[in-house]
């Protein structure tokens, strides 16, 4: 059966499923985003550990400045991390260091439409949540402060898997914000990787220079689908493509530009 017709395929629950976010409906997303393990993690971490910051805390001021804290720092380490470490091609050249890369980003970039490798895999997020939460949460407010953190910055995770999801959807959201979000993450996964870093804030790319609303007159990068592990480079450092079992791909199967069509190109 071809990739194509398994994408087309409805199947209930996660264990081997392929999702198509160019061809789902919104009602369709909301079920897969609310059956996927990672986000029903995600939910009832952030609900017990804000249960014990309400029960727990002394000092609401200081409750709350540490919730307050993950929201401030989020977009640094949302940009930080998709910038030099997703979009970092030091991690291909190391066996130690291929698979991980492959599944935390390679996969989503040679095929954006894939929902299953656009969510992130607990393993890989949850320990990075932990080592910034708790001890920022502590030091701001002890052990309230730490679950009271670890409630903000779960949330967030659960936030920032949604708008992810819904840039990728093929519909064009009606609040305008959303829309020029979109419009930013869909350049960059079809025209420029190295530019429009932040999924869900734009700040840090203005900060940083790397905010572009202007895809047309440019040409498109020849690396916007395989982050540089070319043909040339899988010889030199064949790990990710033998995982993967092909040679990287220039372009998505088919180059669907259905999800940045010509109204959403900035």
């Amino acid at each position: 059966m071809s990739v194509a017709s398994k994408q087309r395929t409805p199947k209930t629950g996660w264990k081997g499923r392929t999702c198509d976010l160019g061809r789902m409906s919104f009602q369709e997303l909301l079920v897969s985003y609310a059956t996927y393990p990672a986000i029903q993690v995600y939910a009832a971490i952030a609900l017990v550990a804000t249960v014990l910051a309400v029960a727990r805390t002394e000092h609401g001021g200081r409750t709350a400045l540490a919730a307050l804290s993950m929201v401030l720092l989020y977009p640094l380490v949302e940009y930080g991390l998709h910038r030099y470490v997703l979009h970092a091609r030091l991690l291909y050249k190391s066996r130690l260091t291929a698979a991980l890369w492959k599944r935390i980003h390679f996969d989503h970039h040679q095929d954006p439409h894939r929902l299953e490798v656009l969510f992130g895999s607990l393993t890989n997020t949850l320990p990075l949540i932990l080592a910034l939460a708790l001890p920022i949460g502590w030091a701001v407010d002890g052990l309230t402060g730490a679950a009271a953190a670890l409630a903000s910055a779960t949330t967030l995770m659960c936030l920032y898997e949604f708008c992810h999801c819904m840039q990728h959807l093929n519909v064009k959201p009606k609040s305008p914000f959303l829309r020029r979000i979109k419009q930013r993450h869909m350049a960059h996964h079809f025209h420029d990787e190295t530019s429009n870093f932040g999924i869900t804030s734009p700040l840090i790319d203005h900060l940083a220079g790397t905010l572009s609303d202007e895809a047309r007159g440019r040409p498109r990068s020849p690396t916007v689908f395989n982050l540089g592990y070319d043909a040339e480079e899988a010889k030199r450092y064949p790990w990710v493509a033998e995982l993967t079992g092909a040679a990287p791909r220039d372009c998505p199967p088919g180059l669907r530009d259905s999800l940045w069509d010509k109204e959403d190109r900035p």
